[in-house]
């Protein structure tokens, strides 16, 4: 296997956006290859080792052998992994926006925080989140009703609002809390949520699961009371506790198919 370290070469201040940053990309290049390849900065198309000090250890010449080692603080950096389609990145330290966006393959591992719209539109893969997550993760872009249709997502503290918007596949699974909005326009997949949310949990979901474990603080109205399960299973995950079911969001359809399972919520229709 190919291990390629980049090193920050000390603080960044305009954002950078390096999308190449990626194992396919990486593979079988050499020191000096890596080093040429070109990120934006502003205006500007510059090499990635103005910003990056570049090492390469061990040989591997596909994808699925190559592993990249981020060494430092990158949250100033965009879209580290976006579209990568397998091999591994492993972030030691906070990550920017759109990390792994539209990865259809492979694992990265940020052992820190991770900022807005990372795993947007995701199809496979392992994105992993140590600290929080910002805004949108998982979610749709602008513009587009469609998030993440495949692959997972874990985060291991907190999300911020809209996570798994537009979610249609795969799933997520935030170990904290979340804010507002999560799973707005949910037509399919799992979410699952251990810590609390803020208001408008699942606004205009029509397919899909969510479940929650803490308390929804506002609870949505379009949210139909279908009954309590113990230990309900949903796909191959099987829930511990006695769960009140809720199908929606009838605020935004006559139909819906989204279900809802909320621990903290079993007193509701009884």
């Amino acid at each position: 296997m190919a291990e390629i370290k980049l090193v920050p070469r000390g603080k960044i201040g305009i954002t950078v956006e390096a999308e190449v940053i990626r194992p396919d990309l990486f593979a079988g290049k050499t020191k000096e290859q890596i080093e040429e390849l070109l990120v934006w900065q502003g205006p500007k198309e510059l090499p990635l080792s103005q910003f990056f000090e570049v090492d390469i250890q061990g040989n591997g010449g596909s994808p699925e052998e190559t592993k990249i080692i981020i060494d430092g603080d990158v949250s100033r950096v965009k879209r580290i992994g976006q579209g990568m389609n397998s091999g591994m990145i492993e972030i030691l330290g906070p990550a920017g926006m759109h990390t792994g966006a539209e990865m259809t393959g492979g694992k990265i591992l940020v052992r820190g925080d991770a900022g807005s719209w990372s795993g947007m539109e995701m199809k496979g893969g392992l994105l992993q989140i140590s600290g929080n997550a910002g805004d949108h993760v998982g979610s749709a872009y602008r513009g587009s009703w469609r998030g993440m249709t495949g692959g997972q997502i874990i985060i291991k503290g907190d999300a911020r609002s809209q996570l798994g918007g537009g979610l249609a596949g795969g799933s997520i699974t935030v170990e904290g809390n979340v804010e507002n909005f999560c799973a707005i326009r949910q037509t399919g997949g799992l979410l699952i949520i251990k810590g609390n949310a803020v208001r408008g949990l699942g606004a205009e979901m029509s397919g899909g699961t969510v479940v929650i474990l803490g308390e929804v603080k506002n609870f949505s109205p379009g949210f139909v009371h279908q009954g309590i399960e113990i230990n309900p299973k949903i796909g191959e995950i099987e829930l511990e506790g006695r769960f009140a079911r809720f199908m929606g969001d009838y605020a935004a359809g006559k139909n819906p198919k989204g279900m809802l399972y909320s621990r903290m919520a079993q007193e509701v229709g009884e």
